[in-house]
């Protein structure tokens, strides 16, 4: 339930290129291309930008738990 009104408020939010934003569009992309992949197995380019999504997605996580606490701990 919180992670929903979470979402909404993030959402709703016109600040895209804050890190809480930049987390949601990553994390909405990954499921789109774990999706993809289950279908597609051998689609190595789409495996590979799946890396570097999550990657970048670690990375921003790392940087909002040491910024930032209380809205880490949302995610």
């Amino acid at each position: 339930m919180v992670k929903n009104s979470f979402i909404s408020v993030i959402s709703q939010k016109e600040n895209r290129g804050s890190v809480e934003f930049q987390v949601f569009s990553f994390t909405t992309k990954i499921k789109r291309l774990t999706s993809h992949l289950e279908l597609h197995k051998k689609d190595f380019s789409s495996q590979r930008g799946l890396r570097k999504i999550l990657g970048k997605r670690q990375r921003l996580l790392a940087y909002l738990s040491k910024k930032n606490r209380g809205r880490y701990i949302f995610f």
